[in-house]
């Protein structure tokens, strides 16, 4: 996948793959966008820093930061897709509540969510959708449990927004730097992966030591 998306990452094609994993993994969380957004991002970096080198060998003026746009373009791509997937399952959740809201009353994980976002939302408490963007299928759970309980779309989208740009530069950051530091190999792809499954790691651990509702006063 490496050697492909160097061949890639400078057309549009790179972007339409990205977009597309990115959107479908709310539906699919299997599907490892997170990794191909941080290869792309760590063979831009790879690339760049290969451009420098060379021309610095050859004794011959620097070149502008090509990569700038690149990242800048991944970022934008990966959130603006993560955001349309979220808005996807919240209006599908919406409309049919009555349904999704049995299924969510038979899972004890998704009910728990439900209260834990009902109350955050109420309380004006949207970063905990961003946290749980982070979190393995946390995304998933969050657009769900927002369409379920009928909230608004002003008060879901701008945190779903922020989420998607916060994932995505996340993780295009990691990748930029591990390819920076350690070039277009898989090792620096492996080490950019490995500190997006921390922040995940780190993310669920947060979401479910967060404070519980507090019970209604008799």
């Amino acid at each position: 996948m490496q050697e492909t998306l160097g061949e890639l990452i400078y057309a549009p094609w790179i972007y339409v793959l990205i977009a597309l994993s990115v959107l479908l993994d709310v539906f699919l969380p299997f599907l490892p966008s997170g990794v191909i957004v941080i290869a792309a991002a760590a063979t831009a970096a790879g690339a760049t820093a290969a451009g420098t080198a060379a021309d610095a060998a050859a004794i011959a003026a620097p070149a502008p930061n090509a990569s700038l746009p690149t990242v800048c373009a991944l970022v934008l791509c990966a959130a603006a897709a993560s955001v349309l997937g979220d808005l996807a399952v919240y209006r599908l959740a919406r409309r049919g509540s009555e349904r999704f809201a049995r299924a969510v009353a038979r899972s004890r994980q998704l009910s728990g969510a439900r209260e834990r976002l009902g109350h955050a939302l109420a309380r004006g408490g949207g970063p905990l959708v961003v946290l749980a963007r982070f979190a393995p299928g946390g995304r998933s759970v969050m657009s769900l449990v927002a369409g379920v309980e009928q909230r608004r779309t002003r008060e879901f989208l701008p945190w779903s927004a922020l989420a998607g740009l916060a994932w995505a530069g996340y993780g295009v950051g990691a990748g930029y730097v591990g390819g920076q530091w350690l070039g277009a190999t898989w090792l620096g792809t492996a080490v950019s992966v490995l500190a997006l499954f921390g922040a995940g790691a780190l993310a669920t651990f947060l979401v479910r030591r967060g404070p519980a509702p507090a019970a209604p006063a008799s």
